[in-house]
């Protein structure tokens, strides 16, 4: 029997935190609950203690984002021996048969590292994520973000990513791969990762019959210009690090395209200032990064060319205004027509 332990990363969830533990202790299948709380300033802790004594917790005494929260979980889950590690958002609930979908997933297919659920918002009439997807314009996306729920995605079906909001995986890619980069502290990281398996040799399974709602963005609207900081800051790294070099050369002018745009719209929203930080913090870890790089194409056991065939090629479907932007060039040099 296989152990299976779930890591919730906690901060400044006190309001939602209850009702997502409560999801968890209804699951069909047999598991240990790791909260792990991450330097919360809203009594998280003290009604975590109250509530919930019986749950592992582990402490950390200032924020470590999302990926430093989640992998201190994982280090204490993989020390207890756990075979299968699932991550949870606090803001999220589950499916009574969300775990035990995803187990059974990894236990049919040995060549499987992660399995990942529909995510559907919190009152359940549009998509989150049915699997996330990386593009040759080093642009990732969730598959049906916000499209009306429908039976459109209820085949299982390999993916690029699994997100980190709800999916499980295998210990011993992680042990293959290494953990979530900690530099990204959120946002991409999952990507990341998942890159990082499908380098390996892992695949990652999409298992429709997991099911999970989930509150969208109820953590990062609580930091104003939080997603345009670690967006502009971790989108480089993503393609740095992962990216086969043959591919390099025909990603990076769609990516810069994509990237000055979105410091474009930054700057129109009035967010000047996490737009330039990220963009420096980037380029100042690209040594770094550089480094991780090596040490990852190197690992690599994987074709380029099965890398490139499972890259979406094409925009993110919620890209419009850098479609409009392509179609335009399109227009000038007579390419569309």
């Amino acid at each position: 029997m296989h152990k299976v332990s779930v890591v919730v990363p906690n901060w400044n969830g006190r309001d939602s935190i209850g009702v997502c533990i409560e999801s968890l202790l209804g699951q069909t299948l047999d598991r240990e609950i790791i909260i792990v709380e991450n330097g919360s300033t809203d009594g998280s802790l003290q009604y975590l203690e109250k509530n919930f004594p019986d749950i592992k917790l582990v402490i950390n005494k200032k924020n470590l984002g999302f990926a430093g929260g989640v992998n201190s979980g994982i280090r204490q889950a993989v020390a207890g021996g756990a075979d299968y590690v699932a991550l949870f958002n606090n803001d999220a609930t589950a499916d009574k048969g969300w775990l035990s979908n995803l187990v059974k997933a990894l236990e049919g297919n040995k060549y499987l590292g992660i399995a990942t659920p529909k995510l559907l918002n919190q009152h359940k009439t549009e998509f989150d994520s049915s699997g996330d997807f990386y593009t040759n314009w080093g642009l990732p996306f969730p598959r049906g973000r916000g499209e009306p729920v429908s039976n459109k995605y209820d085949k299982d079906n390999y993916v690029f990513a699994g997100s980190g909001g709800a999916s499980l995986y295998r210990v011993k890619m992680l042990k293959e791969v290494g953990l979530f980069d900690e530099d990204f502290f959120a946002y991409y990281e999952d990507i990341d990762l998942s890159f990082r398996a499908q380098l390996a040799g892992w695949k990652v399974l999409y298992v429709p019959q997991s099911l999970v709602f989930h509150q969208i963005g109820a953590t990062s609207s609580k930091i104003k210009g939080f997603t345009t900081y670690q967006t502009m800051k971790n989108l480089p790294w993503l393609l740095w690090k992962n990216v086969p070099s043959k591919y390099l050369l025909n990603v990076l002018p769609r990516f810069s395209l994509a990237y000055s745009a979105f410091f474009v719209s930054a700057l129109s929203r009035g967010q000047v200032w996490p737009a330039i930080k990220g963009g420096v913090v980037s380029l100042l870890y690209s040594p770094k990064k550089f480094f991780q790089r090596l040490k990852i194409q190197s690992r690599k056991k994987v074709s380029d060319k099965y890398i490139w065939s499972i890259v979406e090629h094409d925009l993110p479907p919620n890209a419009a205004k850098l479609r409009n932007l392509r179609n335009s060039w399109w227009k000038i040099t007579g390419r569309l027509k």
